[in-house]
């Protein structure tokens, strides 16, 4: 793989948790084919197999509207395993502490979750896009947090 293409896929995955956080769903869309998918694991969805998003307007706004409720999050990409299997494809796993502030009575708690994504991608344009990625949940804990500066 070539550096700049090793670059371009790490920025996309900074890119995603960037938008994630600022709640900025047209940054969102902007980093997936149009026909991506996005995959959720039962232990974030509520019910007992994964579910299938499709579409870079759909998964951006589910994606953002799964974090509106919260007071903020923050997204830690971590280390990234990239392989390119074609001059317009690769594949890769990227590791990513999530991390939830909601408030809880008159304090603040963190809902801190693990997860890896698996992503596939596409260079469309010349350009690297999410043409699906994958959530897997490792392990999560709850703490309390004090909120400085906001």
């Amino acid at each position: 793989m070539e550096p700049s293409d090793r670059i371009a896929l790490t920025d996309l995955a900074a890119r995603y948790a960037q938008a994630v956080d600022r709640r900025n769903p047209t940054a969102l869309a902007a980093l997936f084919t149009e026909n991506a998918k996005f995959v959720l694991p039962p232990a974030l969805n509520g019910t007992d197999a994964p579910t299938e998003i499709s579409g870079n307007a759909v998964i951006s706004t589910s994606v953002v509207g799964a974090v509106a409720h919260l007071h903020s999050t923050r997204h830690i990409v971590e280390q990234q395993i990239l392989d390119q299997d074609s001059a317009t494809t690769a594949h890769g796993e990227a590791y990513c502490s999530a991390h939830h502030i909601y408030p809880r009575r008159e304090d603040f708690r963190n809902n801190r979750i693990e997860i890896r994504y698996q992503d596939n991608f596409e260079k469309v344009a010349g350009t690297w896009l999410f043409s699906r990625r994958e959530l897997v949940v490792d392990f999560a804990e709850d703490v309390p947090v004090i909120l400085l500066g906001k």
